[in-house]
């Protein structure tokens, strides 16, 4: 099968090349690029004319629970919204019942993915049996049946020791190491940002401090170990500059925010409404300014979504009871090209840095390049197609999200994984 795709914007980090091309792909790989292939025969030729094209995005922290939580989302409902959103790789979270937590898990994700998956998806790994923080994972087998990190993401691994040895298996198996930084006994029962707003609600909030201790202390222990290690959704302004203070020390630590950490604050939670109950929470206008900033610098590597669907019922309640999470893949774009790069924080190849080619580099994948003799996962995006969000129209069986009723700009037309469409926005 061979696609033409013509006269699109084209946007390479991983190739320095940015510009109007034509490009051709061929039996699953970039075969051409170059700015104008007319005399090409093809199978199927794809207008992208005024549109930009990119490498697939690629997102670290997604939960698709499945097994255990099929009502709030499956593995085919999930890549579903990954691909609608312009995502050709995700990376599922070991927080499902049971938990990936053993090389036969990785493997049953895997094979499930295959079956009613059109993109790919590369399974996390946990770092305890169970995520009971009580007894280190089978991390070698998970490694080697195809887990490429591992995580206790929902929760942080509250025995340094047991962290620091689960570290040093990690570097062994060649396994980056994805922290969820939350220090449980600092937390208190809280559902949003300690502030103003959770004082006007009359809820309780979650302060900066229990997120940059076990910020800090990670950062710590990787130094120690000499593992990869990777701050999944900063949120706080310290954990930039701790992300900052690693890289000035040459230590191998990466960080990611997620889209509603720089695209809204507390000071917009106007109501107790269980769709603005996510963890971390939404932060101070401060600290959204500086996640921000560290985006623009480079000191945070990566937009991932944390994509964390919910039953209607579980959310549609207060926030002190509603559970920890929102929808993200389908709108990561849209929220990224309207607040970073129309506002001015990120240009174009930025954004595809930020959300395709730093991704696949921590992974260590092929994939984020659209050079000849790649991959063929790409994405074709407007990003001046105004629309407004509408959670109904989600691919997603998640609709719990803040952004409801927004307009943004930037709308993912067509998704390609492997030179076959995946995902085509009705006209």
């Amino acid at each position: 099968m061979r696609v033409l795709i013509k006269n699109g914007y084209l946007i390479d980090p991983g190739n320095s090349r940015e510009g109007r091309f034509d490009l051709l792909l061929d039996n699953g790989v970039v075969a051409e690029v170059a700015p104008s292939l007319d005399s090409v025969n093809a199978d199927e030729v794809i207008d992208a004319d005024g549109n930009w094209v990119m490498p697939g995005f690629i997102d670290l922290h997604v939960h698709f629970r499945e097994p255990g939580y099929e009502y709030k989302e499956t593995i085919a409902t999930g890549a579903a919204a990954a691909a609608a959103g312009g995502y050709t790789t995700v990376c599922p979270m070991p927080n499902t019942n049971p938990v990936i937590d053993s090389a036969f898990m990785v493997e049953y994700l895997k094979l499930k993915a295959e079956k009613v998956s059109g993109i790919h998806i590369i399974p996390v790994g946990a770092v305890t049996k169970g995520q009971k923080g009580e007894e280190l994972a089978d991390i070698e087998g998970m490694a080697a049946a195809g887990a490429l990190a591992l995580s206790e993401d929902g929760r942080s691994v509250m025995d340094a020791a047991l962290y620091r040895e689960g570290m040093k298996a990690a570097k062994k198996a060649g396994l980056a190491v994805f922290a969820h930084c939350e220090d449980k006994s600092l937390a208190a029962g809280g559902v949003m940002n300690a502030g103003p707003a959770a004082k006007r609600l009359g809820l309780p909030g979650i302060t900066n401090a229990v997120e940059d201790v076990i910020a800090a202390r990670d950062i710590l222990l990787a130094k120690e170990t000499g593992v990869r290690l990777h701050l999944c959704h900063c949120s706080t302004r310290d954990s930039v500059e701790f992300v900052r203070m690693a890289k000035e020390e040459g230590l191998s630590v990466t960080g990611e925010v997620c889209p509603h950490h720089f695209a809204m604050c507390d000071e917009e939670i106007t109501r107790d409404d269980g769709n603005f109950k996510m963890n971390p929470p939404l932060r101070s206008g401060k600290d959204m300014e500086a996640l921000r900033q560290g985006l623009r610098d480079g000191i945070m590597d990566v937009i991932s979504t944390d994509h964390a669907p919910h039953g209607e019922a579980e959310k549609n309640q207060s926030m002190a009871k509603a559970p920890f999470g929102i929808v993200g893949s389908e709108t990561a774009f849209a929220l990224t090209v309207t607040t970073l790069v129309k506002g001015g924080y990120l240009t174009p190849m930025q954004l595809v840095e930020k959300m395709s080619l730093n991704p696949a580099r921590i992974l260590g994948i092929n994939a984020g390049n659209l050079a000849p003799g790649r991959p063929a996962d790409l994405v074709i995006a407007d990003p001046d197609r105004e629309y407004v969000i509408d959670p109904s129209k989600f691919c997603s069986k998640g609709r719990n999200t803040p952004f409801a009723g927004r307009r943004v700009s930037g709308m993912v037309l067509r998704t390609i994984v492997g030179g076959v469409t995946v995902y085509c926005a009705e006209e």
